[in-house]
């Protein structure tokens, strides 16, 4: 019999899936008619600012004369901040920071739009008011990402990388800038100009970075796998940062007896080559923090069983095992949000 889920993790699933499937149309207040500021920068749902790259806080204020739900995404389908009910009468104000950057999203991707977009979606959206400024460097932290499709901020909908879901884990002071891409590897990320090299220089003292990368790394041999990882961890360090390994999201791939497939699922290359053991071997031999992802999302995948978990992948949509919806990848950016907390990566007023 599979285990009942925590009741925070079925909260986050259903504001995944409400985001994902309402359009953002948000009842706003216009110009000159009455308390809003900041509306005047927003139409049809989209609040644009016209800034440049780089930090920036995020102050809205959400509820109205009705009952409300919103939510806030912005740039390339990041959820910014999870769905949030508010009552008739009763307006709430929520703060968060976003990373501003071109490209917006995946960096071997297109630009994107220039500034700072915004949507307001939700089952019942309600946004009373918005204002964007920039952050103050010195106390805002931030988490770099460095990963593969299963972790990017995907253009498109079905598709959504767990990176895409992380921010609206967090609050105010400390920002996502998601540089994971599709389709990398260890060998490609270290060796593409636009990745590795690109992140490297802007990591500040005190950053975190966090590492998946294997999905791709189906040809890579152990001691190859091996020194690129060590490689992304000294690269880090150099720059003041802090590196924390993350073992890969699990693929969808069951066993006759519902637990999952000791190759395939679990990340182990035709080469033998097994990634999770392997990353955690690297962050035994050089201090570094584990998140050990592998397992979390596999006691997931097998609680939900056959049937359950496949609402975390698309496979209804794309007979896809491998990349998560909106809703496994709201889920397993709560795995992340976990283990930040439960190691101290990250201080607890910083998380939601």
């Amino acid at each position: 019999m599979a285990r009942r889920l925590p009741i925070t993790l079925l909260a986050a699933l259903t504001f995944a899936a409400a985001l994902s499937v309402t359009p953002a149309h948000a009842r706003t207040q216009q110009p000159g008619t009455g308390p809003g500021p900041g509306l005047e920068n927003c139409t049809a749902g989209v609040c644009h600012f016209d800034v440049p790259p780089g930090t920036y806080d995020v102050r809205v204020r959400l509820g109205g004369e009705a009952a409300a739900s919103t939510g806030i995404s912005g740039e390339t389908r990041r959820s910014l901040l999870a769905e949030t009910p508010t009552e008739a009468g009763e307006p709430v104000t929520r703060s968060f920071t976003v990373n501003v950057r071109t490209p917006e999203g995946e960096p071997t991707g297109p630009d994107g739009t220039a500034g700072l977009d915004l949507a307001v979606g939700g089952s019942a959206p309600a946004l009373a008011g918005i204002r964007v400024t920039p952050a103050a460097g010195r106390h805002t932290r931030q988490i770099f990402l460095v990963g593969d499709s299963t972790v990017c901020d995907q253009p498109g909908d079905p598709y959504s990388g767990w990176g895409q879901q992380l921010p609206q884990y967090l609050r105010k002071g400390i920002s996502v800038a998601n540089y994971a891409d599709s389709g990398e590897s260890t060998v490609t990320y270290l060796a593409d100009p636009r990745l590795f090299a690109t992140v490297r220089p802007l990591i500040r003292k005190g950053d975190l970075v966090l590492i998946q990368l294997a999905h791709n790394d189906k040809q890579t041999d152990e001691p190859t796998y091996r020194a690129n990882l060590e490689t992304l961890v000294a690269g880090v360090r150099e720059k003041g940062g802090r590196p924390v390994l993350v073992t890969p999201v699990v693929r969808r791939w069951f066993n006759s007896d519902g637990t999952l497939n000791n190759g395939t699922a679990l990340l182990v290359n035709g080469l033998g080559v097994d990634h999770p053991a392997v990353t955690r071997s690297v962050a035994a031999a050089h201090d570094v923090p584990l998140i050990d992802l592998t397992t979390r999302t596999k006691a997931l995948v097998e609680s939900l069983g056959v049937e359950g978990s496949k609402a975390l992948y698309l496979y209804d949509e794309k007979r896809d095992n491998t990349h998560t919806s909106a809703r496994g990848a709201t889920a397993y950016a709560g795995l992340v949000r976990d283990e930040l907390l439960a190691q101290g990566l990250v201080p607890e007023r910083l998380v939601r």
